[in-house]
């Protein structure tokens, strides 16, 4: 006991700490498995081509960033990589949502698959081919660069490596290549649905990693569950001096919202648990400004990572419109107004438990590849497959970005090689996990 009267840890000397650690991951199976697949040789012939073809990368990025992809218009993109991948040598098709589907020609046509995917789709696309540049600091600029320019260079340099160097052996075959149309905005997922649910692949697949967007300082092993609805308020219009007084949809609708956002601070002292976050993403209605419009429309964007928070802020929402509908109809002298509330995407939540495999492999590759990414919730392609009780862990590609969802977006390649790396053996382990099922 010091003289303080605390009993204080006697502290390992650091040789005897570093040691103890290292026999601590010589003791972990998939710590020992993950220095297996760095000294395979042809993954380690993948690793030095994912930096001496760095420039290959970076080109093919921007070539695919130049094809437009809004949501719900990606064939275009979805038609260049399917010959792309083919150009490579993997067997590429488009399916019936319209994602972009690639194996190895010669794998089993019955064995077990890993889903190595990446969204397709950008929320806003360039207007020219010079929208997506390289600026003076070398860095892409221009919309979807970043998310998810990123996650399809990953996904082609990648498949690249593969048809060259068949890292993992005869495991390798069990390598699914996917492109996905529909993550973004409204498109409610529609690909990975499609993929997980409808395809003849959907009972082969073991399970996924998803490619969305640079950042490796965290991985979504939670999703972020997420509804969307478009309201519509409707009423007879009319002239806006001769006509003054009748119900207008504008008025309520902007009372609903102003009603719903108001109730913030209470919501948020409910003591509800986690995050939740709502956003009016869309209000837009009437015709000119003499003219009491005859129709409102807004679209909103509620998340929360408590499903029953979730479902109170849907009650809330209805709550909010019958409530400003019933005030507007009571102030008008003339016509009233109504409305219809439809639910545009219902996003799914679900999570990994912490027995999972991939989060023990995750861990172990990123210790290996000198990473320290935190867990997080949110709202990807994994969202599906979770909720199915499937495998699947969302990551970065590597690299930096930032200004998502702007014009302004940005992505920068320095440090793509370790996100590559990272990707390539976790990619080993599940496909070996595949095998051994």
């Amino acid at each position: 006991m010091n003289k303080a009267g605390y009993t204080g840890c006697l502290r390992m000397p650091r040789p005897l700490a570093r040691a103890a650690k290292r026999a601590e991951r010589a003791a972990d199976p998939v710590a020992a498995g993950v220095r297996a697949l760095v000294k395979d040789a042809c993954a380690q012939a993948a690793v030095r081509w994912f930096s001496s073809e760095r420039r290959w990368i970076d080109d093919l990025q921007l070539q695919i960033c130049r094809i437009p992809a809004l949501t719900f218009f990606e064939q275009r993109r979805a038609e260049w990589v399917c010959s792309a991948l083919a150009a490579i040598g993997w067997e590429a098709r488009i399916d019936r949502a319209g994602n972009v589907i690639a194996q190895y020609p010669d794998a089993p046509p019955a064995g077990r698959r890993v889903a190595l995917t990446a969204h397709l789709d950008t929320v806003l696309a360039p207007l020219a081919a010079d929208d997506i540049r390289v600026d003076e600091r070398g860095r892409f600029t221009g919309p979807g660069v970043s998310d998810n320019g990123a996650g399809l260079a990953a996904l082609f340099a990648i498949a690249r490596a593969f048809s060259q160097f068949r890292p993992f052996g005869d495991a390798g075959l069990g390598l699914l290549l996917v492109a996905n149309v529909g993550e973004e905005g409204e498109g409610n997922l529609s690909g990975m649905r499609y993929l997980c649910r409808q395809s003849p692949l959907a009972p082969r697949i073991r399970s996924f990693l998803v490619l969305d967007g640079p950042s490796t300082d965290h991985y979504t092993a939670e999703a972020l569950a997420c509804r969307r609805f478009e309201i519509v308020v409707t009423g007879p219009g009319g002239h806006s001096w001769s006509d003054f007084g009748t119900a207008n949809p504008i008025h309520a609708l902007s009372r609903a919202i102003a009603a719903f956002t108001d109730t913030y601070a209470l919501r948020a002292a409910a003591g509800h648990t986690g995050r939740f976050s709502f956003n009016f993403g869309v209000v837009d209605g009437g015709t000119t400004v003499n003219s009491i419009p005859s129709s409102a429309r807004a679209k909103v964007d509620l998340r929360a990572e408590d499903p029953a928070l979730l479902e109170a802020l849907s009650v809330e929402l209805a709550a909010a419109l019958e409530e400003a509908l019933l005030t507007e109809n009571e102030r008008a002298t003339g016509g009233r107004v109504t409305a219809r509330r439809k639910e545009a995407g219902n996003r799914p939540g679900g999570c990994l438990p912490e027995s999972s495999s991939l989060l023990s492999f995750i861990r172990a590759v990123d210790a290996e590849v000198g990473l320290h990414a935190t867990p997080d919730c949110a709202s990807t392609d994994a969202n599906i497959p979770l909720s199915l009780g499937l495998p699947a862990l969302s990551i970065g590609a590597g690299g930096a970005g930032g200004g998502a969802h702007t014009a302004a977006e940005w992505y920068s390649a320095e440090g793509r090689e370790i996100g590559l790396r990272r990707i390539l053996y976790m990619l080993g382990l599940m496909l070996a996990e595949a095998v051994s099922e």
